[in-house]
């Protein structure tokens, strides 16, 4: 008896020990470089959950790339920075705000390339119409075609997509292809799509990649969600959408119903180069294959339009959070109104504090989410700040389901907006590989109005006195989303 009880006592000492080490070292090392409401989140999960927590921390704690991407990373900026300092991007238009010179300096120093003059931008709204819009522009090509999305299968609804990627390499014509790993392995056509990739000669590697077998590893929930199409440096895509049907092949999606909206840009133009740059240092990321003869920025041509851009990349290998800084300089420099379209909305205290400064000031406010939510997490986590935006006084469109309304744009006033794939969430902002747009004409955020208007029209305005009849249950799974959604 004596043993067994030396024997029970003894092993409640060692956990009593092991877990005031675990929240002693917590203290010590979470908070440190972490914002503070994701060092709060995490040491509410490793002092509720100690063992589990400090699991997960050790899985997922770390929202920076590895170092030698890192490097990688600021190897390429220092590169494209330098090459670039002294270059001329055509001609700027004139009468530019100070806040918005001020706003292109800071996203220059934090990485971003020159803005650039001379280009022109046209959106397409129509899923299928971009993507047979890029297969055609696909089918011009004659040196070369670089292909960076987040998600890509060959289905469908992408076959003139992937068609005339085999037409174009079967000419001479070189195809890169760069595709998320975690993103697109175990989906519908995975191996399908890398098999066709094959056959066409295609060069082609993984983003990220969650291999340690391989000697590849990262943390696995870093992505890159970038999306962009490069043709001979003379034209490009990119913003919202993948390249893969509408609903994602997914059997939830076709039994739900559900299909995705987006935005695409068809850019000409200097940032052409500026695109073509995002998706070169993301190929030397992966490949340690320097490819600056397809760089050629002292050989940018003018487009045909006026509209000055400036391409502003963004992610854990850079050293601050560029698209969150990007977006509070225009919410905090806006006059007159802001709309915001996001589909997974979870602001961080400042970008929350600039939106509802801007409704206090006096500006109008609007915000378009989707009705319907794909991904339960970050569907509840975005409901728990509806309360707080109406009653600072911002107007929220939720686009009616079955579809999920995937773009992502900020307009502000009548002369400057941002597009691209960076939603105004903390994955966003800190874990996801981002390329945004920011662009300077009256005429461009006009169009860009003119596909709000559409996506009012097919939205209903979600009201106080609508949000105060919620159920508690939703409430309370509200609120324990937006304290997950933290966990960087």
């Amino acid at each position: 008896m004596v043993s067994i009880t030396f024997d029970a006592t003894w092993w409640v000492v060692t956990i009593f020990v092991v877990d005031l080490i675990i929240r002693i070292t917590a203290i010590i090392v979470v908070p440190r470089n972490r914002r503070p409401t994701a060092a709060m989140a995490w040491l509410l999960a490793i002092y509720f959950i100690p063992f589990i927590g400090v699991l997960l921390f050790l899985l997922i704690g770390n929202p920076r790339l590895p170092r030698k991407l890192r490097r990688k990373q600021a190897a390429i900026n220092e590169y494209l920075h330098d090459t670039s300092d002294s270059l001329d991007f055509g001609t700027l238009r004139p009468n530019a705000p100070h806040w918005f010179t001020a706003l292109v300096g800071m996203n220059r120093n934090l990485g971003a390339m020159p803005l650039a003059g001379d280009n022109d931008a046209r959106i397409i709204h129509d899923y299928q119409e971009s993507l047979d819009a890029m297969a055609e522009a696909i089918g011009r090509a004659e040196r070369y075609v670089h292909v960076e999305f987040y998600i890509l299968q060959s289905d469908a609804a992408t076959e003139g997509f992937f068609r005339a990627l085999e037409q174009a390499a079967a000419r001479g014509v070189v195809v890169r292809v760069l595709l998320d790993h975690w993103a697109n392995r175990g989906k519908p056509f995975y191996k399908q799509t890398l098999a066709r990739l094959d056959a066409m000669g295609a060069r082609w590697h993984l983003l990220l990649p969650v291999q340690p077998l391989k000697g590849k590893y990262q943390r696995p929930d870093l992505r890159n969600h970038r999306k962009l199409l490069v043709i001979d440096g003379d034209l490009a895509y990119m913003g919202s959408q993948n390249v893969t049907d509408s609903t994602y092949n997914l059997p939830k999606n076709i039994r739900r119903g559900l299909h995705w909206v987006d935005l695409m840009v068809r850019v000409q133009g200097p940032v052409v180069a500026s695109i073509n740059a995002v998706f070169l240092s993301d190929w030397y990321s992966e490949t340690d294959e320097i490819l600056t003869e397809e760089i050629d920025l002292a050989s940018v041509t003018s487009g045909p339009g006026d509209l000055d851009c400036q391409i502003v990349p963004s992610g854990p290998g850079f050293d601050f959070q560029n698209n969150l800084k990007l977006f509070l300089g225009l919410l905090l420099a806006a006059e007159e109104k802001i709309i915001i379209v996001s589909p997974y909305f979870v602001p961080d205290e400042a970008l929350l504090l600039a939106i509802t400064t801007a409704c206090q000031k006096g500006v109008h406010v609007e915000l378009f989410v989707s009705e319907e939510g794909d991904q339960a997490m970050v569907y509840h986590a975005q409901r728990s700040y509806y309360e707080a935006l109406l009653r600072a006084g911002v107007k929220i469109w939720m686009y009616r389901r079955p579809y999920i309304l995937h773009s992502k744009s900020l307009t502000i006033d009548d002369d400057v907006a941002v597009i691209g794939s960076s939603n105004m969430d903390m994955r966003s902002f800190g874990l996801n590989l981002e390329i945004s747009m920011l662009v300077r004409g009256d005429e461009f955020v006009r169009d860009l109005h003119a596909v709000e208007d559409m996506y009012r029209d097919l939205s209903r305005e979600l009201t106080v006195e609508e949000w105060r009849k919620q159920p508690l249950r939703s409430t309370v799974l509200d609120n324990l989303a937006r304290l997950t959604s933290a966990l960087q």
